[in-house]
């Protein structure tokens, strides 16, 4: 029986000039800064909830104040929620890159069977929402995460489509 853990994943896309104050934000939120991601893709910003009891504690701790944080302050331009089943171990370095992957839902599990499979892939998460997967993925720099991407297209042809985003410096 496979061990299956909850989390929620946010993507932040921030107006111009506020990302600083946003992350700023987040961290007196409560949020630790191993939760939170800066990125450099189709979105700005990946918070991690890991500790999540049920979903009320969700809506209740983290949804709404940053739902609130977006309109009171107006430093987010769009937020992304999804929920997050991960089957595998969580992982314990910093990722190079976050892979949004897109395939049939009927090939989901074969996909992060896969994935799994390839060195450095760091996780292979379902994903409830705008993706089917989220992987996180080490690489030494933008070439290397090139040539990753390339090889993940050629081992697992049932992906669809691939949306990267690298993770950048926090501060």
């Amino acid at each position: 029986m496979k061990a299956y853990m909850l989390l929620s994943c946010n993507t932040l896309s921030c107006k111009l000039g506020a990302k600083t104050k946003v992350l700023d934000e987040l961290i007196k939120m409560g949020l630790s800064k191993k939760d939170i991601h800066l990125l450099l893709g189709p979105a700005e910003v990946l918070i991690q909830l890991c500790r999540l009891k049920n979903l009320d504690e969700f809506i209740t701790k983290w949804f709404n104040p940053v739902r609130k944080t977006t309109t009171q302050e107006a430093m987010i331009d769009k937020m992304e929620t999804f929920i997050v089943i991960s089957e595998g171990k969580s992982f314990t370095q910093e990722p190079y890159a976050f892979l949004f992957l897109h395939t049939q839902p009927a090939n989901l599990e074969l996909v992060q069977e896969k994935l799994q499979n390839i060195p450095k892939i760091l996780s292979a998460d379902t994903v409830f929402g705008p993706y089917d997967v989220i992987s996180a993925v080490k690489a030494n720099d933008n070439k290397d995460l090139q040539r990753l991407i390339c090889q993940i297209q050629s081992a697992v042809p049932e992906i669809q489509g691939v949306d990267t985003a690298i993770v950048a410096s926090l501060y």
